[in-house]
């Protein structure tokens, strides 16, 4: 009887031992985005992100994308910016999937220019041990209107002289809040600004397709997967302020991308909802 305790006491060290093998070599993955080397001959399929209004005072809030082969961790994370402010987040990772699907519906805000922006990832784990990212990014925006009658109207592009009024009154306002904030945080944080290229991160997706003045397409994919691997931990995730305390990003202003012209850093300027200045700093030094 005791050789057989003792039997089994060696086999369920043996046991346990082989699980920390096994958990040593399989890493958990964790919920953030790393930016890596970009893959060869990786891309996604699709990468989408729409708003629509849903009746009767809905907006319902989609992001769809599909790498073109399973990945080790895909991951999509979404930001939704009504009048300049950020009104909500969407994310999702999952392993060993090609694709992820997300939707949410939100009350329709009144009389408000809604912009959403995604960036999609994925991680490549290699044979070789080597580990590679594929990334994407898409953006959909709607103008939502509220009428005398307590019912909603949507429209992307204007096409009646009412909406084409309501589209520059929108327009008009969201820019007014943004420059004021940014203005404030440049004098806050005493930044030269001749010393950088200014970009709204809701533009970024087509200014990425045109180029960034200096920089090679492989220095601004890079430079993009840094970008946002530094906003998805310190922006997407929360804010760290000054005094170390953290506060939700909800409420935010859309971020001020400023590129050195040096290309050696960019930085990231917001303001919380609170009316806190913050400035994020993200080296762009080469793979």
């Amino acid at each position: 009887m005791k050789k057989i305790v003792y039997l089994f006491g060696i086999i369920l060290i043996f046991s346990a031992i082989s699980a920390i093998i096994y958990h040593v070599k399989q890493p958990k993955a964790l919920e953030s985005i790393t930016f890596f080397p970009i893959a060869p001959n990786v891309h996604f399929q699709t990468a989408e992100t729409s708003l629509m209004l849903m009746k009767p005072d809905t907006v319902l809030w989609r992001i769809d994308s599909t790498l073109d082969r399973n990945a080790y961790l895909r991951q999509d994370a979404g930001l939704l910016y009504a009048n300049g402010r950020l009104m909500a987040k969407l994310g999702d990772w999952k392993q060993h999937t090609a694709s992820l699907s997300q939707k949410k519906r939100i009350p329709a805000p009144s009389s408000s220019f809604l912009e959403a922006i995604t960036f999609h990832h994925a991680e490549l784990h290699e044979k070789s041990d080597q580990i590679f990212s594929a990334q994407a990014i898409s953006r959909d925006h709607l103008y939502v209107i509220k009428q005398k009658t307590n019912t909603f109207v949507s429209f992307r592009t204007a096409k009646t002289t009412i909406q084409s009024s309501l589209k520059n009154k929108l327009d008009e306002q969201t820019e007014r809040m943004l420059h004021y904030s940014w203005n404030k945080g440049i004098r806050h944080y005493s930044i030269h600004l001749k010393n950088y290229h200014a970009y709204p991160l809701t533009d970024f997706s087509q200014r990425a397709k045109a180029g960034f003045p200096g920089f090679t397409k492989a220095e601004t994919i890079n430079m993009i997967g840094r970008l946002w691997e530094g906003l998805y931990k310190n922006y997407f995730l929360g804010i760290t302020k000054q005094d170390g305390t953290k506060v939700d990003s909800t409420g935010s202003t859309i971020p001020l991308i400023l590129l050195a012209k040096d290309k050696s850093h960019l930085l990231v300027l917001t303001e919380t909802e609170s009316g806190d200045s913050i400035l994020l700093r993200q080296l762009l030094g080469a793979d």
